[in-house]
C-alpha cells in the first residue's frame, strides 16, 4: 500500500487529505478503524519516542500522546500499590511489564491524556489491551498484537476503534521534508542518540549521577525529542511526571512541567487517595474532581451544591500548606531541558518540585548563575551541548 486516503485533514475543511510514500509502501497496516490526520501525527511520532526508550533501557516502553506531544511516557517497572491506585488499575491484579508501562504513561497526567493516542514498543499484550479498552482513547499502534489482545481492542467504539501495527523494522529516508505555506523544507533527521556520554559532562560541584538517575535523564531526553518546543520534562522512577510543551518562555514549561509534577504527587496523599467519591462514579468526572480540589479552584467542587455531584461527604479542604508539606517529601526527580536555561529562576522552581538531577545543554550567557544556583541546592547537572527543538 502505497498511500491511505484520510477523511480531512487537521480539521474538517481541510480535504483532500492522505498519507503516502514517494518510494516504497507505507510501513503499517490499518487492523481496525480509520486513523485520521492527527492520529497518524501522534501514532508516528509516539512510535519513534517508544522504540527509542526500549533501545536506551532495554524494557517495554508506552507513551500516551495529544496533539503530536506526549502527555506521559515510561518505562515498565512494576507498580507500587499507591501508583496501583492512583492510576485507577488496583482491580487488575499482576499486569505485564508493557501494561505497567501503559498505566504509568497514562496515568502521570489523567487529564492531559484523556482521549490519546497511544505508542508501545512490544506486541500489545491482553493486560495492555484490557487496560486501553477501559479508557477514553482515540487508538493505538505496536508492532503486533497478540490475537486475544486484538479481539478486545475491535470491541471498543463499537468496532472502530483505531489500530494500527507498524513494521518495526522500517527505516526513513535520512533526509525529511515538510511544507509550509506551498515552502517545502528540508533537514536531515534528528538521529542524535540519547547514551551515557551525552550526559557525562557534569559542571555542578556535586558530581554523583546514579544509574536510576542516570535511565530517568535518558528518558527525559528522548521525550523531549519528540515533545513541540519550548520543552521541559520532569521523570521519576521511570516515567515522566509532569511535561511542559510548546511553550514561548524556558520558565513557563519548567513552570508547566513542575505543576504537573506536583499533582501527581499531591495524588498520592492520603487525604486525596480516600476522598469519598460517589459510587459509580465516571473515571473522567472523578480525575476532574481531583485535578480541581488539589488546585487553588478547590471550591469549584467543595462549594455546596457542587459537591453533592461528586462526594458522598463534603472533603475538608486541602489547605497551602499541607499541601507544600506534602510537596516538600520529593526528592530525586529528575530534568530535562530540550534548549538551555537562559535563567536560575528555571532552577527555583526545578527545586520546589525535588529536582536534584538536570540535563540541559548549555550555552547560555548565564551559564555561571545557573550552576551556582544548582550548586547551593546540591543538584548534579550535566550540560550535553546538544538542542533538542521539535516541530
Amino acid at each position: 500500500m502505497k498511500e491511505l486516503q484520510l477523511k480531512y485533514g487537521c480539521n474538517p475543511n481541510q480535504k483532500p487529505s492522505r498519507i503516502y510514500m514517494e518510494n516504497g509502501e507505507l510501513p503499517i497496516r490499518v487492523l481496525s478503524g480509520k486513523p485520521g490526520y492527527i492520529n497518524f501525527l501522534d501514532a508516528f511520532n509516539g512510535w519513534q519516542l517508544v522504540r527509542e526508550l526500549k533501545k536506551a533501557t532495554g524494557m517495554p516502553s508506552a507513551t500516551s500522546f495529544k496533539h503530536v506531544s506526549p502527555a506521559g511516557a515510561a518505562i515498565g517497572l512494576p507498580l507500587s500499590e499507591t501508583l496501583s491506585k492512583i492510576y485507577w488499575v488496583d482491580d487488575c491484579g499482576e499486569l505485564s511489564p508493557l501494561a505497567c508501562a501503559y498505566a504509568r504513561a497514562r496515568g502521570a497526567d489523567r487529564m492531559s491524556s484523556f482521549g490519546d493516542f497511544i505508542a508501545l514498543s512490544d506486541t500489545c499484550d491482553k493486560d495492555t489491551a484490557m487496560l486501553i479498552k477501559r479508557e477514553v482513547s482515540d487508538g493505538v499502534i505496536a508492532p503486533g498484537y497478540t490475537d486475544e489482545a486484538l479481539s478486545i481492542l475491535k470491541q471498543k467504539k463499537n468496532g472502530n476503534y483505531n489500530v494500527i501495527e507498524i513494521d518495526e523494522n522500517y527505516v526513513p529516508a535520512p533526509i525529511e521534508h515538510k511544507e509550509v505555506f506551498g515552502i517545502t523544507f528540508e533537514q536531515g533527521r534528528q538521529e542524535l542518540p540519547i547514551n551515557d556520554e551525552l550526559l557525562s559532562n557534569i559542571v555542578t560541584e556535586k558530581k554523583e549521577l546514579p544509574e536510576n538517575a542516570l535511565r530517568d535523564l535518558k528518558i527525559a531526553l528522548i521525550t523531549l525529542k519528540y515533545t513541540q518546543s519550548n520543552s521541559v520534562c520532569f521523570v521519576k522512577d521511570g516515567q515522566a511526571i509532569g511535561i511542559g510543551a510548546g511553550q514561548q518562555s524556558r520558565v513557563h514549561c519548567t513552570r508547566l512541567a513542575g505543576q504537573k509534577a506536583d499533582n501527581w504527587l499531591l495524588r498520592q496523599c492520603p487525604k486525596v487517595m480516600n476522598l469519598p467519591f460517589l459510587d459509580g462514579i465516571r473515571r473522567a468526572d472523578r480525575d476532574n474532581a481531583i485535578d480541581v480540589y488539589i488546585g487553588e479552584e478547590y471550591m469549584d467542587v467543595l462549594a455546596d451544591g457542587a459537591w453533592q455531584k461528586v462526594f458522598k461527604t463534603r472533603p475538608e479542604v486541602f489547605t497551602r500548606e499541607e499541601k507544600r508539606a506534602w510537596l516538600d517529601q520529593m526528592d530525586g526527580v529528575t530534568l530535562g531541558s530540550d534548549a538551555f536555561f537562559p535563567f536560575s529562576d528555571n532552577i527555583e522552581r526545578a527545586h520546589k518540585s525535588g529536582v536534584k538531577y538536570i540535563a540541559q545543554p548549555g550555552g547560555s550567557v548565564r551559564d555561571d548563575l545557573v550552576i551556582e544556583c544548582c550548586n547551593k541546592y546540591g543538584m548534579v547537572m550535566a550540560f550535553t551541548g546538544i538542542r533538542l527543538f521539535h516541530h
